[in-house]
């Protein structure tokens, strides 16, 4: 009998403690979104500044200026022009276990200048907009990545915080230079998101993705007066692409070839000497991007012998599928319901509305971006490709999309880059700061979710050792030119 009075004496104990411990925690996670409620005004600034800035990839010089002096005042250590890349950095707080990391992100795409209104209306002067929404991406990193740290300056939880900066998502691989340079060597995990028109946690994987720019060299002369003296570089880049899209019917068809001609000649009466075309080949699995990318190279090969040029190709990018870890998954899925979506003022509601009004096909209701997505694994690849992908396969990663954009609009859009400049996307913005710092201190306080997230993460890569797809080319700061 007292055997049995002492056991139900430990399990009451171990229950109470338990409790407290949760206790203590949920009134750690209310401390740390009152805290994000009080920094809003100053984050979104920052955002809707380098909203402003608009910097194309490896070129965002006073955006990650302002980041890491934002860190820098909140007295991280920053390291900055790392793996090689002037706008890349990596700031830190803390020592010891766990490791957990947070990415940012803020490059912005070419050719989506556009005014905060709900009509197309392009901004003169400026070549570039944030279609993606990514001056949001890294200021809400950083915010999150700063609310962690004042935890930790209050001996509330203990470990290392980083906050990595990362240019060029956008077609540059600035993240896989990182990961080259074992930037992400010893951390336990990491933390991502992505402004989107809805708010869940990914469970969808990134397709791989392979770049790279073909250049063909010709010979010049008079189009019209010795033409025969001439082999046009555009010729070749035009058997290339002939060759490419009769390639599409004898591909996977979860394939995707994009490309775009760079330079095409600068006059009609001068056979072109030069020639230029962008391309990019993705495909849910990577090795079969690899393939289809060598069999594009093939053909340009080829559009060069058929028009007596020279072709030469420099790959610009490579990115993998996305590693899901549906440990952390499940972890972060708790932390956005309790942050909860996005809610619009009636002002808001109407901008949204005179946005969807643009759409092709019919719209969801505005009112869908309050809601939370139920976690739900996919088993196709989504349609685009980041090199967040790389980083999940050498540490286990999570992140989350919320709700920056009205829902419908598409991400590159004109649309995307309205909702962006205004409280539309901020608060979207604070949606993803509150999950992301919410995790982290599950993650701070839990080494058992760690402990089966690496055992997963383990398992998800099995044998194979991460190899690149970029090569070992330094990074490609002049992409964008």
């Amino acid at each position: 009998m007292k055997k049995i009075l002492a056991i139900c004496l430990l399990f009451a104990l171990n229950s109470y403690g338990q409790n407290a411990a949760s206790q203590q925690l949920n009134a750690l996670k209310e401390k740390t979104l009152l805290m994000l409620d009080a920094s809003y005004a100053a984050d979104k600034k920052t955002a809707l500044q380098i909203w402003d800035y608009a910097e194309l990839g490896y070129k965002e010089t006073k955006s990650a200026a302002l980041h890491v002096q934002n860190l820098k005042e909140a007295g991280f250590s920053v390291e900055t022009g790392v793996a090689g890349i002037p706008t890349a950095f990596v700031a830190t707080y803390g020592s010891g276990s766990p490791v957990i990391g947070i990415l940012a992100e803020y490059d912005a795409l070419p050719g989506l200048a556009q005014e905060a209104v709900p009509e197309k209306k392009s901004i003169d002067g400026k070549i570039g907009g944030h279609g993606c929404g990514h001056h949001l991406f890294g200021t809400a990193s950083v915010s999150a990545g700063i609310a962690i740290k004042k935890l930790m300056e209050e001996k509330k939880i203990t470990g290392t915080i980083k906050v990595y900066g990362c240019p060029a998502e956008e077609g540059g691989s600035g993240k896989v230079y990182m990961v080259r340079e074992g930037l992400f060597k010893n951390v336990d995990a990491v933390i991502h998101w992505h402004p989107a028109n809805q708010n869940r946690v990914i469970m969808t994987s990134f397709i791989a993705n392979k770049s790279a720019k073909f250049r063909f060299n010709g010979i010049a002369s008079h189009a019209a007066m010795s033409p025969e003296n001439g082999r046009s570089a555009l010729d070749a880049v035009e058997a290339l692409n002939h060759m490419a899209n009769m390639m599409r019917e004898h591909i996977p068809q979860e394939t995707r070839i994009h490309y775009v001609i760079t330079n095409g000649g600068k006059a009609p009466n001068v056979v072109p000497d030069f020639a230029e075309v962008y391309y990019y080949v993705r495909h849910p699995k990577r090795e079969v991007a690899v393939d289809v990318f060598d069999r594009i190279a093939k053909a340009a090969e080829g559009a060069a012998l058929g028009t007596g040029t020279k072709m030469s190709y420099e790959i610009v990018g490579g990115t993998h599928d996305l590693l899901i870890n549906k440990t952390l998954a499940e972890l972060m899925q708790e932390n956005l319901a309790k942050t909860g979506g996005v809610n619009y003022t009636e002002e808001e509601t109407a901008f949204g509305k005179k946005i969807q009004a643009s759409f092709i096909g019919n719209a969801p209701p505005v009112e869908e971006a309050a809601s939370i997505k139920p976690l739900q694994k996919e088993a196709d690849a989504g349609g685009g490709s980041s090199d967040v992908s790389d980083v999940s396969y050498v540490v286990p990663t999570v992140g989350l999309e919320a709700a920056t954009w009205i829902p419908g609009t598409s991400a590159h859009s004109w649309q995307a880059v309205a909702c962006g400049g205004t409280e539309i996307g901020t608060k979207g913005m604070l949606v993803a700061a509150k999950t992301m710092a919410l995790t982290a201190i599950d993650l701070f306080s839990k080494p058992a979710v760690i402990q089966k997230a690496k055992e997963e993460f383990v398992k998800g890569v099995g044998s194979y050792q991460y190899k690149p797809l970029l090569g070992d080319r330094k990074p490609a700061l002049n992409y964008r030119d």
